[in-house]
C-alpha cells in the first residue's frame, strides 16, 4: 500500500509539473488516435450510411463480415499491417514500418468496422422510421442516406467520440507496427506496458491516470451530446406541433413543395 501511495504521489507530481517526457507521449498518443479517427470516419460514415439504406444481393453476407470484423483482436490487425508494410509486403515501398503513419493506419483499420457498423445501425433505424416518406418524395438511396445521416448527426457525433475512445485505448496493433520507439512511436498504452515491466510505476501510473481522464472526458461528452440531442428534439417537436408545419418539414428536406 505504501508503494502504491508513493507511486501515485510521484505520478501526480509528474502530471502537475508537466514532465516533458510524459507530455510528449500524451501528445503523440492523441495525435495518432485523432488522425486515425479522421481517416476511419471519413470512410466509415459514408459507407455505413449507404449500407443503412441500400438493398442488394449479398448484403446479409457483407453485414455478417462487418460484424465479424468488430471482434477481430487488435494484435491480428497489427500483424496484418506489419506484413503489408514489411520490406517484402505489398506496401513495403512506403517505408512506413515503425513510424507514426504505421500506427495511424493500424488504428484506422481497427476503428473503421466500428464506425461503419454503428453508422449503419443508426441510419437503418432512421430509414425504418422515415424512409418510406422520403421515398414517396422521390429521394433516391444515396440522397436518403445523406438526409438520414444529417438528421441523426447528434447520434453520429457519439459514434465519432466512441471510435476515438476505442483508438486511444488500443495497445496491441500500435505495439507491433510502431515498435514502441522512445521519442518516435511510444504512445500512452505502449508506454504503460513497457514502464510497468521495467518497474517504473510512477510514470506508468501517471500515464494511466491521464488515459482514464481522457476516457472519462469522452464519456461525459457523449452524455452531454445525448442530453443536447434530446433537448433539441423536444424543441423541434414543439416548433412542429402544427400539422401543416410538420408536413412541410420533410418536403423541404428533399426540395419538394408540399
Amino acid at each position: 500500500m505504501t508503494s502504491f501511495t508513493q507511486s501515485a504521489t510521484t505520478a501526480l507530481q509528474l502530471i502537475v509539473s508537466g514532465d516533458a517526457g510524459l507530455l510528449a507521449i500524451v501528445g503523440r498518443s492523441l495525435a495518432v488516435s485523432a488522425s486515425a479517427c479522421l481517416l476511419a470516419c471519413g470512410i466509415g460514415l459514408g459507407l455505413g450510411a449507404w449500407l443503412g439504406v441500400a438493398r442488394f444481393a449479398g448484403r446479409g453476407a457483407l453485414l455478417a463480415l462487418l460484424n465479424t470484423l468488430l471482434a477481430v483482436p487488435s494484435v491480428v490487425v497489427g500483424l496484418v499491417i506489419y506484413l503489408l508494410l514489411s520490406r517484402s509486403g505489398a506496401l513495403g515501398f512506403l517505408g512506413w514500418l515503425f513510424t507514426f503513419q504505421a500506427m495511424v493506419l493500424a488504428q484506422a483499420v481497427l476503428v473503421l468496422p466500428v464506425v461503419t457498423a454503428l453508422t449503419r445501425q443508426v441510419v437503418e433505424d432512421a430509414e425504418s422510421s422515415h424512409g418510406e416518406q422520403l421515398r414517396s418524395l422521390g429521394a433516391r438511396p444515396f440522397m436518403r442516406s445523406l438526409l438520414l445521416a444529417w438528421d441523426e448527426r447528434y447520434a453520429l457525433l457519439t459514434v465519432l467520440i466512441a471510435s476515438f475512445g476505442r483508438a486511444i485505448s488500443e495497445v496491441g496493433a500500435v505495439m507491433i507496427v510502431g515498435g514502441n520507439i522512445d521519442g518516435f512511436t511510444r504512445v500512452m498504452t505502449t508506454a504503460i506496458a513497457l514502464e510497468t515491466s521495467k518497474g517504473d510505476l510512477p510514470l506508468a501510473l501517471g500515464l494511466g491516470l491521464i488515459l482514464l481522464a481522457v476516457v472519462l472526458g469522452l464519456n461525459v461528452l457523449i452524455a452531454l451530446l445525448r442530453r443536447w440531442r434530446e433537448r433539441s428534439e423536444s424543441d423541434e417537436g414543439g416548433h412542429l406541433a402544427s400539422p401543416d408545419r410538420a408536413a412541410k418539414a420533410p418536403a423541404r428536406a428533399v426540395g419538394v413543395a408540399p
